[in-house]
């Protein structure tokens, strides 16, 4: 029996035949540029997000230390509203404006 014709006897010595790339500049990805900034989100909604997530931490938390339920539901709901305001009105971050320059 012939050993080359099942590969046994070049097997150390021959490399299989490699597959052929493909071009490069076709198989590459550009990369992903990102926003210079996120996008906005209106400050009512951030303010709303704000006040949910605090009122019904301060309604589980007053059932975590013994107030009844009517009284920790009249105490959450009357903190997201103030929450709700405050955030409202005061949470916007406002740029600095730059002073002009007064050199003469």
């Amino acid at each position: 029996m012939d050993e080359t014709a099942t590969g046994s006897a070049n097997f150390f010595l021959v490399r299989p035949a490699l597959p052929r790339r493909a071009d490069p500049a076709s198989t590459t990805i550009g990369a992903m540029q990102l926003p210079p900034r996120p996008p906005s989100i209106d400050q009512g909604v951030i303010a709303l997000v704000w006040a949910v997530v605090l009122g019904t931490y301060i309604y589980f938390g007053l059932l975590a230390v013994g107030a009844s339920a009517a009284t920790a539901i009249v105490l959450a709901l009357v903190s997201f509203a103030g929450i709700w305001l405050l955030v409202r009105l005061r949470g916007e971050e406002t740029p600095l404006r730059r002073r002009p320059d007064r050199r003469s």
